[in-house]
């Protein structure tokens, strides 16, 4: 007894839900490795459709909008009751249901989408993502049909963070065109678990309809926005290696990198930051894409001689790569000439949305030569 006091007490420990809640995130962070894994979108596929069937379930439950009695079949009534009975039991656990498969929803999505974000409005969608990751702990009691719209609102952003990566990868090619194609399906699916929830009704409402999917349409259509205005990560390219380079040669398979070698204690400097000398100066970059996704992403190189200006652009070169490698398909710009000052180059899609960008500052040459070290990529 005394044994089963303390686990009730461990329980209800404010602390264990934020444990639960880090422990899911640092999950997902290990598990969700490639945004291409078929295993992982089935089972995404797999929550989208449960939490459309629940949303449908418990609005319907909670409005009773259930089917008219003399609609049973006589020599089925014993099954069907039976069927209901369950469904009436499962009820009061609909709303756990709903906020776990939410937040593994949007702690998916969060894996995702932080491996296309970058320092810039790219991240805006992605801060977006995690307030829905961290609010919906505290959603529980507002998941119920007296707020219809707010269930069907968060599903749109699910269906809608979705269809953003997994479109590009089943076509295996990203533009503006595919990720409207998602918009749209986004939207229908949407508009599909609306009719869902109120065909039961004997005299169907199109006026109940329309205001309940009004806010998640408009919401859709709010995120189209945030494409247009850069701010959502493209996905699912994300940058993984970067640096600026004194000289880049491919050996075989490799890439050897030069850079100058750093004093002792700057054991971590794997590239040239600060640069010094007037070039050539080269961006070597690594992309990752799914397997038979073909794109094009561009170096866009941008100078400002003093802080506090705005950067000009200089260069705007296009890189055509091709998906597949764990590491990222590699791929290098170069610079013949660059004068002191501040310097980045953004790694983006050929929309303008940025995947990764490397920043670095070029100085005047201080005496000799400097020694270079070399790693390879």
């Amino acid at each position: 007894m005394l044994l089963a006091n303390r686990l009730r007490a461990a329980i209800t420990k404010p602390l264990l839900p934020v444990a639960f809640f880090l422990g899911g995130v640092t999950f997902d962070s290990v598990t969700l490795t490639r945004i291409d894994r078929l295993r992982d979108n089935l089972i995404m596929l797999l929550y989208l459709s449960l939490l459309g069937g629940l949303i449908v379930l418990t609005t319907r439950a909670d409005l009773r909008r259930t089917p008219p009695d003399e609609t049973v079949v006589p020599g089925n009534v014993k099954s069907l009751v039976n069927v209901q009975s369950l469904i009436a039991r499962a009820q009061p656990h609909y709303p756990h249901a709903i906020q776990f498969l939410l937040g593994g929803l949007f702690s998916a999505y969060t894996v995702f989408y932080s491996q296309s974000a970058s320092l810039t409005t790219t991240a805006v969608f992605f801060a977006l993502l995690i307030a829905l990751l961290v609010g919906n702990e505290f959603l529980r009691d507002r998941l119920t049909s007296a707020n219809v719209r707010l269930l069907v609102s968060l599903y749109a952003v699910v269906v809608f963070s979705f269809f953003t990566f997994f479109l590009p990868v089943l076509i295996g090619a990203m533009n503006t065109v595919v990720f409207l194609i998602g918009a749209g399906l986004s939207a229908a699916v949407t508009i599909k678990v609306v009719r869902l929830i109120y065909q039961q009704q004997p005299v169907p409402s199109r006026w109940e309809e329309v205001w309940t999917s009004l806010p998640a349409i408009v919401l859709i259509v709010a995120l189209v926005g945030f494409y247009f205005l850069k701010w959502i990560p493209p996905v699912p390219l994300s940058l993984k290696f970067a640096g600026t380079y004194h000289k880049v040669a491919k050996v075989d398979d490799e890439f050897q990198l030069e850079f100058e070698k750093a004093a002792w204690y700057h054991f971590w400097k794997r590239s040239d930051d600060p640069f010094h000398g007037e070039g050539p100066t080269y961006c070597f970059t690594a992309v990752f894409a799914p397997v038979a996704l073909h794109t094009t992403i561009f170096h866009r190189w941008q100078y400002r001689p003093d802080a506090g200006r705005n950067f000009l652009m200089t260069d705007r070169i296009p890189i055509a790569i091709a998906g597949g490698r764990e590491r990222g398909y590699r791929g290098y710009t170069v610079k013949q000439r660059v004068t002191p000052g501040d310097w980045r180059v953004d790694v983006e899609t050929a929309e303008g949305r940025v995947i990764g960008r490397v920043s670095f500052r070029v100085e005047e040459p201080e005496g000799e030569t400097p020694e270079l070290d070399t790693i390879t990529h």
